[in-house]
């Protein structure tokens, strides 16, 4: 599959549009890739619970879990499940609900210069092939439509919300990740 962002959407993906989102603030431009992981029921994959959670219906019968979480009011730009797939959630000129309390080289509030882009997964088990070929391909139209974004700011949810977040977690490879980044990017500039 083939994607391209138009007018602050990843064609290709499915359309969940999350009511959770916000303008960003006037001066802030999107300069910082924040990583997550996720699944619904925690370590179960493949059910729309998270569509659900990111559009507050989420059932909090349907599961003891989900009636901790059932309230929040949360977001992501996308989410890629474990085959791959992609669903965008929030356009990304828009401010996703991912990060919460956060900051990062001093400045709070990640939501308002960030892209969040969620893994299908947990903590405690790798995440797969197709999941990195898809962050990558993402990663890099991100790269190329966001001047402001670069590889040094590319983080983990952990690195913006210290002692609260654990995720995307040690079985997250970021060497993998970001060597695939190097190439593709050096791939990109001199194919053109």
């Amino acid at each position: 599959m083939e994607f391209l962002i138009e007018k602050n959407l990843l064609s290709g993906a499915r359309l969940v549009e999350s009511p959770n989102q916000s303008q960003r603030s006037a001066n802030n431009e999107i300069d910082l890739l924040v990583i997550h992981n996720i699944s619904l029921p925690p370590g179960e994959y493949g059910s729309r619970c998270i569509d659900q959670l990111f559009c507050n219906q989420l059932d909090g019968s349907d599961h003891p879990y989900f009636s901790e979480i059932v309230g929040l009011k949360v977001s992501s730009h996308l989410l890629i499940d474990r085959g791959g797939e992609l669903t965008q959630y929030v356009p990304f000129d828009r401010k996703a609900w991912h990060a919460g309390d956060s900051i990062y080289c001093g400045k709070s509030d990640c939501n308002d210069y960030s892209i969040g882009i969620e893994l299908e997964g947990t903590d405690f088990e790798p995440f797969t092939d197709k999941q990195y070929i898809s962050l990558v391909t993402i990663t890099d139209l991100l790269l190329n439509d966001y001047p402001c974004l670069n590889q040094d700011r590319i983080v983990g949810h952990s690195e913006v919300s210290p002692g609260r977040k654990t995720d995307p977690g040690p079985h997250f490879d970021w060497n993998r990740y970001k060597t695939a980044l190097k190439y593709s990017n050096y791939q990109r500039t001199f194919s053109k």
